[in-house]
Formats: structure tokens, C-alpha cells, sequence
């Protein structure tokens, strides 16, 4: 009997989900201009608005992946995805500062369960090989949506303002739900379309669906690998927020360029990039791991790279005077940038097991803690220095440089649900 590939029809789902989170989310970067001077926003509280969003999304991670591990992921993502999805619509409802905190801290804590979840659905119905690969697949697709969205935020403020915007992005989510609850089984063996010889590809990760009992959390709270986990990704995302948040700025205050013409493709570099990166990564990392018959020796030499390339470049880029060489060389600190993040998320998987979901959300939880910091750092170094840049490159680069150390003492192979 030839094997059904239904398996795959998760990564679909995966990829379409990431690229909506991602529209959702940096779609108020492009718009912030617009929503600066309509509700009289100053940078600082600008820079809180984007960072209660991360704030939020942080410490909701592990309850979202927790949630996920103990009643699976059909029913926590159609749930979350729902509730963040009524809050992308009310960003287009902002009155005043207060009411677009208030928001935006609901549409974090309801978007912080997306990628842990999406992990648990590899970690129960991909084997081992595909994981990687579909890992790349998704974070590419995430980026991307980022990156394009720039692109269509300027299409349609052509023709309507940034607050309908905000309400057409909600409606994805709510379409993409209805699809994903009607079709989706939190164990392949539950599906009708899997058939028993795709069963026997599966393998082993089916036994991730099942009851796995308490949570270890002194386990998550002693393993030196989970501490160095959490610390490279707060740093790896220390960096990479300066992408979704303050680059559109960036390009029009510091490089004048006109967001609604070519800035517009050019606000978007560093997360296509980034995809190309995070695609990359997927499917070198495994074929580096069989050639040195070492997959997590392999990970940690993408992941220092990675990590290390990107705080080069990003010092280099300090030193031009070309603004379009400057982006082409942040677009590629993006690249690297996103080396690591296969690496990453299938050392939870590894580190995990039956609790990849709880790990993987407290990795996030801590790289979105990084995203709650970032914003409000740069948003008072730039009203301290004149609107200048330079210091806020300078100490993201020093954040890739301590993350790639970090890689040197993460050990994939002592598992959290070991004899659980």
C-alpha cells in the first residue's frame, strides 16, 4: 500500500496561519506614520504600543503552549486565532493611546499561542526527517508575509484608510479557522484520509499526541540546555525586532526614502530575505547533519554562523554612506538572522518531546520579551541622540555576538520527558 500524504496538508495549514500572524502583526509597523499622526502619538509611545503587543505575546507563550500539549491543537488554535483576530480588527477602532494599548495587548496575548502550537502539530504528525524542513517552510512563509505586507498595506491605502486595513486583516484569521477546525485531528490516527501505511511513516511521533501527565516544570527550571535556549533567543530576537518595528521609520527618517513608493518593497528586504534564510536553514541544516552523522552538532555550527554573520553585518552597514547598499547589507544581517531559527525551534522539539509545546513557548515567550524591550529602547535612544541610529545597530550587534555563545552549550540530547 502506497502512503497517504495528508501529513502535508499541516504544513498548508501552518504556512497559511504564519503568513496571517505575520500580516497581523507588522502591518502596524507600515501604518504607524499614519496612526502617529492621527491619534498624536509621540516615538516613545509609539514604541509602547509596539512593545505591550510583545509584552503580552510573551507571557501568554507558555500558557498557549501548554494548552496545546494538554488538550492538542485543534481546539486552542481555532480559539486563539479567533481572539486575535477580533483585536486586529479593533487596532482600526483606535481612539486614543490608552484604548490602542489596551488592544494591542489583547491581540499579543491572544497571537502568543501560534507557534507553539504549529510546533506541537509537527511534532505529532511529521517524522523526524520532515521536521526541518517544514520548520523552514513556515518561518519562510512568516517572513514573507511580513515582508509583503508593506507592499500591501501601500496598495491599499490607495483606496482606504489604515483603519479598514486593520478590519480586513481580522476576517483572514476568522476564514482560515473555519477551514482549520472542520478539517484538522489533534493524532493523524484520527483522520480519515491517513492511511496505515502513512501511519508507519509517521513512526514514533505519534506517541507525542499522547497523555504525557504533569508538566516537569522544575526540569524546564534546572536544564542548563532550556536556560541557553531562551537566552540566545531573546538576543537572536533583541535583533530581529528592529525589522518589524522601526526599519520603515528608518528607511524614511534616516535614508529618505517614500514608504508609499519604493520604500515600500524596501521596508520589506530583511524579512524576504529572512525567509530565504529561515528556508535555507531547513533544509541545509539535516543534509550538514548527515554528512557529519551529527544533526545537533550541525544545528549549533548554522546557528553560530548564523547568529555571528549577523552582528558583522550589521556593523558594516554602519560604516556606509550608500542608503541602498545599507539596506541590501541590514536585508542580509536578516538572512542571517534567520539561520538560526530552524535550528531553534526543532532543538525544543529534541529538548521537549512530549512538552515541545510548553518549551517551544517559553523560548518565544523569551525572545517576545526581547520584542517588549527593543521597541522602548530604541524609541528613547532616538530621543536622546537626534533621531540617530547608529547606537541602537551597535547594541543589536552585540546581542548576535553573546547569542552565538550561547549556541556552545546547548545539549539537544538530554530530553525534558525523559522516563515520563
Amino acid at each position: 500500500m502506497q502512503a497517504s500524504r495528508t501529513r502535508h496538508w499541516v504544513i498548508v495549514f501552518a504556512v497559511v496561519l504564519s503568513i496571517i500572524t505575520y500580516i497581523d502583526r507588522v502591518s502596524i509597523s507600515f501604518a504607524g506614520p499614519a496612526m502617529r499622526e492621527d491619534l498624536n502619538l509621540t516615538p516613545a509611545q509609539f514604541g509602547w504600543v509596539l512593545a505591550v503587543f510583545a509584552w503580552a505575546y510573551a507571557l501568554f507563550e507558555i500558557p498557549g503552549g501548554w494548552m496545546g500539549d494538554k488538550w492538542g491543537a485543534r481546539s486552542v488554535l481555532s480559539r486563539i486565532v479567533l481572539w486575535w483576530s477580533f483585536f486586529t480588527a479593533a487596532t482600526g477602532w483606535a481612539m486614543n493611546y490608552t484604548y490602542l494599548l489596551v488592544v494591542r495587548a489583547l491581540f499579543g496575548a491572544g497571537e502568543a499561542g501560534a507557534f507553539p502550537n504549529i510546533t506541537k502539530m509537527f511534532s505529532t504528525w511529521l517524522p523526524g526527517p520532515e521536521k526541518s524542513r517544514a520548520q523552514g517552510i513556515v518561518w519562510m512563509s512568516a517572513r514573507w508575509g511580513g515582508a509583503f505586507t508593506p507592499l500591501l498595506m501601500a496598495a491599499l491605502f490607495r483606496a482606504i484608510d489604515w483603519r479598514t486595513a486593520f478590519q480586513i486583516f481580522g476576517a483572514l484569521g476568522v476564514l482560515w479557522t473555519a477551514v482549520f477546525y472542520f478539517w484538522y485531528r489533534n493524532s493523524p490516527r484520527e483522520h480519515k484520509d491517513v492511511n496505515a501505511a502513512e501511519i508507519a511513516v509517521i513512526g514514533d511521533s505519534l506517541k507525542m499526541a499522547e497523555e504525557h501527565g504533569e508538566t516537569p516544570w522544575g526540569r524546564f527550571a534546572t536544564s542548563r540546555s532550556t536556560w541557553l535556549l531562551w537566552t540566545q533567543y531573546f538576543l537572536l530576537s533583541y535583533g530581529w525586532y528592529f525589522y518589524i518595528t522601526w526599519f520603515p521609520t528608518y528607511l524614511k527618517e534616516s535614508l529618505k526614502y517614500d514608504l508609499k513608493a519604493g520604500g515600500a518593497l524596501l521596508s520589506g528586504m530583511p524579512l524576504f530575505l529572512g525567509g530565504i534564510g529561515c528556508l535555507v536553514s531547513g533544509f541545509v541544516t539535516p543534509k550538514l547533519g548527515a554528512y557529519l552523522n551529527d544533526i545537533r552538532r550541525a544545528r549549533k555550527i548554522v546557528a553560530v554562523g548564523g547568529m555571528t554573520m549577523a552582528g558583522i553585518l550589521l556593523l558594516i552597514a554602519m560604516q556606509l554612506r550608500e542608503p541602498l547598499i545599507i539596506v541590501g547589507v541590514i536585508a542580509m544581517a536578516s538572512f542571517c538572522n534567520d539561520l538560526v531559527m530552524p535550528p531553534a525551534w526543532n532543538t525544543c522539539m529534541d529538548v521537549g518531546g512530549k512538552f515541545a509545546g510548553t518549551l517551544s513557548g517559553s523560548m518565544n515567550m523569551m525572545g517576545n520579551f526581547a520584542g517588549g524591550i527593543a521597541p522602548v529602547v530604541i524609541g528613547n535612544v532616538l530621543e536622546a541622540t537626534g533621531n540617530d541610529f547608529t547606537v541602537t545597530f551597535y547594541i543589536s550587534a552585540a546581542a548576535y555576538f553573546l547569542g552565538a555563545l550561547c549556541w556552545l552549550g546547548i545539549d539537544s540530547t538530554k530530553r525534558l520527558d525523559k522516563e515520563i
